[in-house]
């Protein structure tokens, strides 16, 4: 496979399990239909349960018409400028297939945890629902579902002691002055 943007052969590169194709000129990256969401979950556990799907939120992103043609299946890309980042991710409406610029795979690990840093107890207690909802009929099987609720769950319990000194500190005093 040639690199949309240097046309050059494209080497592979692993993300974790995941194996995808990378120019050794620019950089860049090329994913297959879901490629980009499991290297997402390999890249840091801890985003496993937040979604970096492209088209759920269409009032998040804008899309363009795009000069490169999709390195797997010669279709137009598409730009998309993803949620309130910088990031362009080039889509391919054919394959489903996304190209990522050099440093772009980074910029969205980036991004997606200074999200999961700046959201309140309230919105995980509402993922941790949701997450709940997709144990018994997720996409993605039981376990995997399971994990991500577990992941959920934990980041609700710091978020809460972080929002909540006082909490903190009383659960810690509880914990120093109780007998093992």
């Amino acid at each position: 496979m040639n690199c949309p943007r240097c046309h050059v052969e494209s080497q592979t590169r692993k993300i974790g399990t995941v194996v995808v194709d990378q120019c050794p000129q620019c950089k860049g990256l090329w994913f297959d239909k879901d490629e980009l969401r499991k290297a997402k979950d390999q890249a840091d556990a801890d985003l496993r349960w937040m979604d970096f799907e492209l088209w759920k939120h269409k009032d998040r992103f804008h899309v363009a018409a795009k000069p490169v043609t999709c390195p797997a299946c010669d279709a137009p890309m598409a730009a998309i400028k993803y949620d309130k980042t910088d990031i362009e991710v080039d889509c391919c409406p054919g394959c489903w297939g996304v190209w990522l610029d050099g440093g772009e795979f980074e910029n969205i690990i980036d991004a997606l945890t200074r999200e999961l840093e700046s959201l309140p107890a309230s919105k995980y207690l509402r993922a941790s629902l949701e997450e709940a909802k997709e144990i018994l009929n997720g996409p993605e099987g039981f376990i995997s579902e399971w994990r991500d609720f577990l992941t959920v769950i934990r980041m609700m319990e710091y978020r809460l002691l972080t929002e909540n000194p006082r909490l903190h500190q009383a659960i810690s005093d509880i914990q120093e002055n109780s007998p093992m």
